[in-house]
């Protein structure tokens, strides 16, 4: 036979066990949190905090910026040493570009015929 206790708890803690045990007597209910509570324990959880996500994100968006700015020069880079009569598609870019720097305005400064990506 089971040996039996008695556990002495304070009231408030009794009303919250009883609000939140639904059809289950209140032993099987404290069983079941301890039970739940050790097992959580047990489980090795290996989550990143917010802060290492956020770091995260960051990272990865310089990234981006560095290999579109990259491409992009590259890309610029290698069009203005193609020698066909006609027009590349990286002049073209270049040109839509710096059409697009113009409209922007003067807030920002272009680099020497270099594309430059700004992110908020």
């Amino acid at each position: 036979m089971s040996d039996k206790r008695m556990l002495i708890l304070p009231g408030e803690v009794v009303q919250k066990i009883d609000d939140n045990r639904g059809d289950i007597s209140q032993a099987e209910f404290i069983n079941l949190l301890i039970d739940n509570q050790l097992k959580e324990k047990e489980k090795d959880h290996k989550y990143a905090t917010k802060e290492e996500v956020q770091i995260f994100q960051e990272d990865i968006k310089k990234l981006l910026r560095q290999f579109l700015d990259f491409y992009v020069s590259y890309g610029l880079e290698m069009g203005k040493t193609a020698s066909s009569g006609q027009p590349s598609d990286f002049e073209e870019l270049t040109s839509k570009l710096q059409g697009l720097q113009k409209d922007i305005g003067p807030e920002s400064e272009p680099r020497s015929g270099r594309a430059t990506i700004k992110y908020k």
